[in-house]
């Protein structure tokens, strides 16, 4: 759309342009002929204005405004301007894009001149999204960082962040438009790690007692790929596919207030994973635990003990796969650790572990000076923090003293302080400093500041 201020000195003439006969003095001798319609009437494009550039490059603009310069009526330029103005929007840097047409001004207008600006917003440096995606017995939460214009020519580069009951994934991808041709573009996307599934399920929840039970049948198709180059031996020797098909018993007891920040009430959940004996390559059995226990204290505080466990058994000689072992590390377990950076690794990978244990002491407070109480300020609290916990692999011939006392070895530690947001009743986010302890060979850490966001805290 465009805004037409004025067309002077054209002629204005030609039946129903809005002038009533009785505004217009006619000569008392002979009537005027009739004239052109206006959108008949040649005009030329004299100069084309963008008003509003910042980091954008003007030679990448110049092919998406050539046809401004081709018009040769009215009804010709405000039309090849819309559509000039389509293609701005479409490059992905503009927040808003104006177009103005008014009659060319100065010493070198012509008499049926024109010229066009278009007025333009751009999008600022980095922009975030946040989205949560529900599938087949599968939820996930996305973090998007996208950085518009990187170089100013229409270049994007862009960051996310998928964290999911099933899966976690990171994605860099990098956009780039060929000038003149928006729809031939280069685009490169590096995974840092993906497990892919397609999977059936079947399942059937009851309430007993006090308890929610859940019986479910699950059939997944696996696949691990998108190999970096400097992935170990161990890593490829997994890559490929394999198939699941496993029956779960699940038990909860939930008496929380809330899922993301509970102030009162406590969790219990065990559930247990049998695989192999309805087919598939896997075989296994899987038990793990998690415990929650929350009280209020003085001061609208709120302290909080947590404690998980797991433990993975394989059924006969083959070893388990890397898409069915536990993982430890991260702003949403150990924190002050990067994510899945602890216990058993290969050449930097981290392989993951058949036994695990984590625990984590918290005591939330309001805000320092309650800023925005009873509104927005309400959905962050501060909270100091101590975590602990242990990864490993276990021998199951050396009986249970051996595996207690290996489970008690070289436990990671942190303590720290943050603060948390909480996304409605879906999801939170923290902002912590972190001290790791306990750190050893091969575990990343992540000392200092340390962003976390998810659906499930320890």
């Amino acid at each position: 759309t465009g805004t037409l201020h004025s067309l002077d000195p054209l002629p204005m003439q030609g039946p129903e342009l809005g002038i009533q006969a009785d505004d217009i003095e006619a000569p008392e001798v002979e009537q005027e002929p009739k004239q052109e319609v206006l959108e008949n009437k040649n005009v030329v494009v004299q100069r084309v204005h963008i008003d509003g550039l910042g980091r954008t490059k003007e030679d990448l603009l110049t092919y998406e405004i050539a046809e401004v310069f081709r018009a040769n009526n009215l009804i010709d330029v405000m039309r090849k301007s819309h559509e000039a103005r389509q293609k701005l929007l479409r490059l992905g840097i503009f927040r808003k894009v104006e177009v103005n047409i008014d009659t060319s001004r100065g010493e070198d207008a012509l008499p049926n001149g024109l010229d066009v600006t278009f007025e333009v917003t751009e999008l600022r440096r980095m922009t975030g999204s946040y989205n949560t995606m529900v599938g087949n017995n599968e939820g996930s939460m996305v973090l998007g960082l996208r950085l518009p214009n990187v170089f100013g020519r229409a270049e994007k580069l862009t960051f996310q962040f998928s964290y999911g009951t099933k899966e976690t994934s990171y994605g860099l991808s990098f956009f780039k438009p060929q000038p003149g041709h928006f729809e031939r573009k280069l685009k490169k996307e590096k995974f840092l790690f993906i497990n892919t599934t397609y999977s059936k399920t079947g399942s059937c929840s009851f309430p007993m007692w006090k308890t929610n039970q859940t019986l479910k049948w699950e059939g997944v198709w696996r696949e691990l790929g998108c190999l970096g180059q400097n992935a170990s031996f161990a890593i490829r020797n997994e890559s490929g596919h394999s198939l699941k098909s496993s029956l779960s018993h699940a038990m909860v007891v939930d008496t929380r207030n809330s899922s993301i920040l509970p102030r009162k009430g406590g969790l219990l959940k065990i559930h247990q994973e049998l695989a192999g004996y309805t087919g598939g390559d896997a075989r296994f059995l899987k038990e793990d635990f998690e415990i929650q226990l929350n009280k209020t204290l003085y001061w609208d505080s709120v302290l909080s003990a947590s404690l998980w466990g797991g433990l993975l058994l394989p059924f006969g000689d083959a070893p388990t796969c890397i898409a069915d072992r536990f993982y430890l590390g991260g702003p949403t377990s150990i924190r002050g650790f990067s994510m899945y950076s602890m216990g058993p690794q290969s050449d930097g990978d981290y392989l993951g572990g058949e036994a695990y244990w984590a625990g984590g002491l918290h005591l939330y407070t309001p805000l320092p000076f309650r800023p925005g109480r009873g509104g927005f300020g309400d959905l962050f609290r501060t909270h100091f923090f101590l975590n602990a916990g242990n990864l490993c692999n276990l021998h199951y011939g050396e009986g249970p003293q051996a595996h207690l006392k290996k489970l008690a070895e070289c436990i990671r530690w942190s303590y720290g302080l943050g603060i948390v947001l909480r996304l409605g009743n879906i999801a939170r986010l923290e902002l912590n400093y972190c001290i790791p302890m306990g750190v050893q060979s091969g575990d990343r850490i992540c000392d200092g500041i340390q962003f976390g966001a998810g659906i499930r805290f320890l």
